[in-house]
């Protein structure tokens, strides 16, 4: 669960019941609380880099969601479902740094009802097709839940849709919110997961693997369609028996019985120079591996130029979770491994 250092909520967000609600509610901690007259963020203090995102980490903006128009989320979803913008985990490597400003903060909508029934309007617009949406392309919405309750509300919504479907993917791990919600199948839940040696060296204040694990389980028994996002894979020594180790622990933990409900994405590590410049000066003594002689240059889909790791490279990872997930989960589907 996040807990914000300081709140600001804005001026609007006290028209909603949840605004005046979590008003209320942080006036009675011992936090921060600051009010805004407009949407624009301000309070938030931080001179270096490394202080701005630190201090954007630790805040909270209450608001309302003035643009109803969504963004498209391919090839995962038909649409982005913005629930939440931002995230509390300090993950060295986010693509989120290059994409929230200096100070990164966590901005949550009050206006969950207009937003729901924004998707469900594209839902009408697609002629009987599935829509599937997206709740985690810019954010990750589980520690905020607590103060929301928007997932659980969001699956439930969902739940009742035949042609609406929704997604998200976690690092955390307070799923008790959701694992009591009515989903009917409607909802996929997934988990970001990794070796214990990327988690400890660059996914800063977020929860163990273990924990991880752990979570996965209490989400696969409440029936969920689920998914595992092993990213982001990296080359190190020991990298295969470490990766090894992660798939067999997880398979050890959950139940075989329902692997037939469980998918995986593989993703290995890349990066802009746009991304590794935010990342050396918010991280000055960072050990991640970009060493840009030391990969290739490939123009993604989105038309910008990022370092990946080499054919060979690609090559064997790409085998090696073939087999290990062939062994462990050979009843799941692997979606892709890029």
């Amino acid at each position: 669960m996040f807990m914000p250092k300081r709140v600001l909520i804005e001026k609007d967000a006290l028209n909603y019941p949840l605004g005046e609600k979590l008003y209320k509610e942080f006036q009675d901690k011992d936090i921060e609380l600051i009010m805004l007259e407009t949407t624009r963020t301000k309070g938030i203090p931080g001179t270096t880099k490394e202080e701005k995102y630190s201090h954007g980490k630790n805040t909270l903006v209450v608001g309302v969601k003035k643009s109803l128009t969504f963004q498209t989320c391919k090839p995962s979803a038909h649409y982005q479902l913005p629930l939440v913008t931002g995230c509390m985990g300090q993950c060295e490597y986010c693509y989120l740094n290059t994409q929230l400003g200096d100070k990164p903060y966590t901005r949550i909508y009050v206006n969950l009802d207009e937003i729901l029934d924004r998707a469900k309007k594209y839902m009408n617009e697609r002629n009987g097709e599935v829509t599937i949406f997206e709740g985690a392309a810019t954010s990750d919405p589980l520690p905020v839940e607590p103060y929301t309750h928007a997932l659980n509300k969001t699956i439930e919504f969902f739940a009742k849709e035949e042609l609406g479907r929704f997604r998200f993917v976690t690092k955390f791990t307070n799923v008790e919110d959701i694992v009591g919600a009515k989903h009917n199948g409607h909802t996929t839940v997934r988990f970001s997961i990794n070796t214990d040696k990327v988690i400890n060296s660059y996914e800063h204040r977020t929860p163990s693997m273990r924990n991880r694990i752990e979570a996965a389980y209490k989400v696969l028994n409440a029936d969920y369609p689920i998914g595992f996002i092993i990213a982001p894979v990296f080359v190190y020594d020991g990298w295969k028996e470490e990766y090894k180790m992660l798939i067999r622990d997880l398979n050890n933990k959950l139940d075989v019985d329902k692997h037939k409900n469980i998918s995986f994405e593989i993703i290995s590590h890349r990066y802009t120079t746009k991304a590794k410049n935010i990342i050396n000066e918010i991280f000055p003594e960072t050990s991640l591996p970009m060493t840009d002689e030391e990969r290739t240059f490939k123009y993604g889909q989105f038309g910008y130029g990022k370092y990946v790791y080499n054919k060979d490279q690609l090559s064997e990872m790409k085998d090696f979770f073939k087999e290990q997930l062939g062994t462990y989960f050979s009843d799941s589907e692997i979606k892709y491994i890029i």
